[in-house]
């Protein structure tokens, strides 16, 4: 029996999960409603005028963005670089206003909210960073950075009750309670990246948009980070939206991938059938560009080369005037 398609935004109801202060939506309250939903999104940069007289102009990043994720589901996000990956991201953060199409959480459009609803939204979706050395603040106590998101959503909670969460949430990372009072300068790339993963928990969110969250550490470390975030999710039914280049990433971690080429969803399907039977050539030089061990057989590797030059040709840069030179008057 199919399920229905719900339409209307609903409120959640939470339970206590037993031993932890942590609290998850109650699945079987919300069993159609999608956690996340991007339509027909799109965006454009403004670009600066050649000259004050010319009409604005724009540069378009994202074409027709449509997708659906579930609670406790992960949705991939792959592309070369330039694809438009971090600035999707961006969107579902409601740090950019799509310029077109809409994206909903929990059935509430995000560009349309209130600034004190939109508030209480961020609740319940955080961002994990690439850099864990340059998203942590060196001159603040780890406890005063895990913190940060309760000072700012949840300012009337006291003090020892924010150390208190802290605590727990490094606990479910892998750190000790101990390391509130210490500064990142005294921490591995891989516990800074727990920090980071913790301080995204703090707020006890429904969904986490991950850009590129294993991208700087180690090939071993990478392996620990992703193990924890798959079992974090399988406790807590989280929500991942995981932004990344390396389709051997999005392998280990995500139910569903999106290949991003030039602003446009050009592939999608499930990672096995990505790896296994790449239609565009920009997901075949995605593939491609996983390592693996054969020696045996030689394998022809693609190149978005061309392919970016072809863009670059359609886009040509726009000439300037040489120096002492006054640009002519219309």
């Amino acid at each position: 029996m199919m399920a229905k398609t719900a339409t209307n935004p609903i409120d959640i109801t939470f339970r206590d999960l037993p031993g932890i202060a942590w609290q998850t939506p109650d699945l079987e309250n919300l069993p159609e409603l999608p956690l996340l939903q991007a339509q027909g999104l799109g965006f454009s940069y403004p670009l600066h005028r050649r000259w004050p007289w010319s009409e604005p102009e724009q540069r378009t990043v994202l074409q027709d963005i449509s997708f659906t994720l579930h609670t406790g589901r992960s949705l991939g996000i792959v592309g070369a670089s330039g694809a438009g990956k971090s600035t999707l991201a961006r969107l579902v953060m409601a740090l950019l206003q799509p310029t077109s199409g809409s994206i909903r959480l929990l059935g509430r459009t995000l560009h349309t909210l209130a600034p004190s609803a939109l508030r209480q939204a961020r609740r319940n979706m955080q961002m994990v960073f690439q850099d864990p050395y340059s998203c942590l603040d060196p001159r603040q106590r780890i406890e005063r950075i895990i913190t940060e998101p309760l000072r700012v959503l949840e300012p009337a909670t006291q003090r020892a009750a924010q150390r208190e969460q802290a605590a727990q949430v490094l606990a479910q990372v892998g750190l000790s309670s101990s390391d509130l009072d210490k500064y990142p300068h005294q921490f591995s790339g891989g516990q800074r990246q727990r920090i980071a993963i913790a301080r995204a928990l703090i707020t006890r969110p429904l969904l986490i948009v991950a850009d590129e969250p294993v991208s700087a550490l180690d090939v071993s470390v990478q392996a620990q980070v992703l193990n924890l975030l798959i079992d974090l999710q399988q406790q807590h039914g989280l929500g991942y939206l995981l932004i990344s280049h390396d389709l051997a990433v999005v392998q280990h971690l995500c139910d569903e991938v999106l290949v991003l080429d030039q602003g446009q969803v050009v592939e999608r399907g499930t990672p096995q059938a990505l790896f296994s039977d790449p239609h565009h050539p920009c997901t075949q030089a995605l593939v491609q560009a996983v390592p693996q061990i054969d020696p045996g057989r030689a394998r022809r590797r693609q190149t978005l080369r061309q392919r970016i030059a072809n863009a670059v040709d359609d886009n040509p840069p726009t000439p300037r005037p040489a120096a002492g030179q006054v640009p002519p008057l219309l």
